[in-house]
């Protein structure tokens, strides 16, 4: 979370428009052509919530596709300021759309986003762009488990999800050559610095990503490229870093299609239905509350 202030939240909008990164354009080719697919399985009225909307590019197409039917109430959460704004001024054009933005957390946004439903009304969750995979596989399934228990039966879940690819891919997604995802990841120093009293020099660190085959991950450091001391004044915490040690910032699992509906299962969910991508493997899944 810590990564999503002001400016990273606008690298991180710039790294979906890389060649690199196919993700983002993956997704919105599903939800572009799919989105009236996706609704025919979920009766009216609904009403939409989405857990880190950012500026909710891609969800246009499913609110397009929902105002179609009938009136839309919309709840973007995003612990970023900025990005509810940008979401306000990407979709605020969209007919028969309400827009209430909740600046709290993933739990904290849902559980008010329930409370303001009306009594014959069911929720659409749209948890997008494979952020789950940012969970270590336990987390991943309490999250879900906890999304569930905001739910009633019947509620959905569209849950986006990165497929595993070649490793070539996978490590260009996350080191494009530009380097912008490099300043995203140094992003977090340069906040710690501001915010927390951090004295990181930013050059002495290095992107660096690897993929762990075993846990089907791709892991992003920051690499220390001599050995340092650093301070955090704000923690009241010192770290002596010899030279190639890493901060590990992000992690992303990738996922195989035959997984979900199990995942989906354990967590308290049906696998509805699901969709792929097959320019850069990616599925969006139907999930309903059971």
């Amino acid at each position: 979370m810590y990564l999503y202030d002001e400016l990273g939240t606008a690298l991180f909008e710039a790294i979906t428009l890389l060649p690199e990164y196919g993700l983002t354009r993956a997704e919105e080719r599903l939800l572009r052509r799919h989105a009236g697919d996706m609704l025919e399985h979920l009766p009216p009225p609904v009403a939409v919530v989405e857990l880190g909307s950012g500026s909710g590019r891609k969800t246009r197409w499913i609110l397009e596709a929902l105002a179609d039917r009938e009136p839309v109430a919309y709840f973007p959460i995003d612990i970023s300021a900025a990005a509810l704004i940008k979401c306000h001024q990407e979709l605020g054009n969209v007919g028969a759309i309400s827009i209430v933005g909740l600046e709290k957390s993933y739990l904290e946004g849902l559980q008010e986003a329930a409370t303001r439903r009306r009594s014959n009304q069911a929720l659409l969750v749209l948890f997008l762009g494979s952020t789950i995979g940012n969970f270590d596989p336990p987390a991943a399934e309490k999250f879900l488990r906890d999304i569930r228990r905001h739910l009633k039966p019947g509620d959905a879940l569209l849950l986006g999800a990165d497929v595993k690819k070649s490793v070539h891919d996978m490590l260009l997604a996350y080191d494009d050559p530009a380097g912008v995802t490099a300043a995203f990841n140094r992003n977090l120093l340069a906040r710690i610095n501001r915010e927390l009293g951090g004295d990181f020099i930013l050059r002495y660190f290095e992107h660096h990503v690897r993929y762990q085959e075993m846990d089907c991950r791709i892991e992003m450091h920051l690499r220390s490229t001599r050995r340092q001391t650093v301070s955090i004044r704000a923690a009241d915490f010192t770290c002596v870093f010899r030279e190639g040690e890493t901060i590990w910032t992000e992690a992303c699992h990738k996922f195989r299609v035959e997984e979900i509906p199990g995942i989906a299962r354990r967590t308290g969910f049906l696998c509805e239905a699901q969709w792929i991508d097959t320019e850069w493997a990616f599925v969006e899944n139907l999930l309903i509350a059971d």
